[in-house]
């Protein structure tokens, strides 16, 4: 998902969007987490903070009361289920689109709009459908369709329940033993929380389930290799973030949790 937001991308757009709607009303940028630091310093830099599933709305809710419109990034499908909820109505949302002048946006759109989404996706979480729902209402009359918010509006909607992965973590752990749970979201916490539930029936969404390669790069193999070499003076693969990028990165991050 963040390589969808490349920081030149960004940059470039936020320009724009700074020449098309610096004298009606402004714009904040908001970040999801899962983007790289750079863009991070940016949210940093011009007012805006970071956002996690969690906190979404609240964060939201807060940029609202600092400027007209929101920037949100880089995961169309959070921004979009979020704004909704908070009662901003489709058609005064729009998608910006990096490969298109102006995102593909005249700039009366744009200063119509109060969400401007990045044109960005959780490729795990956009495979989830309201066909897999149906098929699941099918085969368990009484399961309840728990979906994550990265998700598409259409599976939020058609959902029983939607929510970050600590709302589904908490949700099921907590469910009346024999109840039936239809989870969409990344196979691996739908797989722990079956295991760690054996009196209810909790099972993924997707029958082709498919993994985050992402989040499969964090391996024990490969934690092992990373601790073994600490252990023997070598660091390996070590980050390095700029000074100002991390200063900027972490305003964006202490907004955020000033509003927990």
């Amino acid at each position: 998902m963040a390589d969808m937001a490349p920081i030149q991308d960004v940059e470039d757009g936020w320009e724009d969007l700074q020449d098309v709607l610096g004298d009606h009303g402004g714009i904040l940028p908001v970040t999801y987490m899962n983007s790289v630091a750079a863009i991070k310093a940016l949210c940093g830099r011009n007012g805006g903070a970071v956002c996690t599933s969690s906190n979404a709305t609240a964060v939201l809710k807060w940029a609202f009361d600092q400027a007209d419109r929101v920037l949100f990034l880089p995961d169309q499908h959070l921004g979009r289920n979020t704004a909704l909820k908070l009662g901003i109505p489709l058609d005064e949302m729009v998608v910006w689109n990096p490969f298109k002048a102006m995102g593909g946006n005249t700039p009366e759109q744009l200063r119509n709009a109060k969400m401007v989404l990045w044109q960005g996706h959780c490729s795990v979480h956009t495979r989830f459908t309201t066909k897999q729902i149906e098929s699941a209402r099918q085969r368990y009359p009484d399961v309840t369709v728990l979906v994550h918010p990265e998700c598409p509006r259409e599976t939020v909607e058609a959902a029983d329940l939607d929510g970050s992965t600590e709302f589904i973590r908490k949700t099921i752990n907590e469910a009346p033993a024999g109840s039936a749970w239809a989870v969409g979201t990344e196979i691996s916490l739908v797989n722990r929380l079956a295991k760690h539930n054996p009196d209810k029936t909790v099972f993924c969404l997707d029958p082709v389930s498919c993994p985050c390669s992402t989040m499969y790069r964090i391996h024990p193999a490969y934690l092992l290799w990373t601790l073994e070499s600490l252990v023997a003076g070598e660091v390996v693969n070590r980050i390095t973030v700029p000074d100002q990028m991390q200063q900027e990165s972490v305003v964006a991050l202490e907004r955020m949790l000033a509003l927990r």
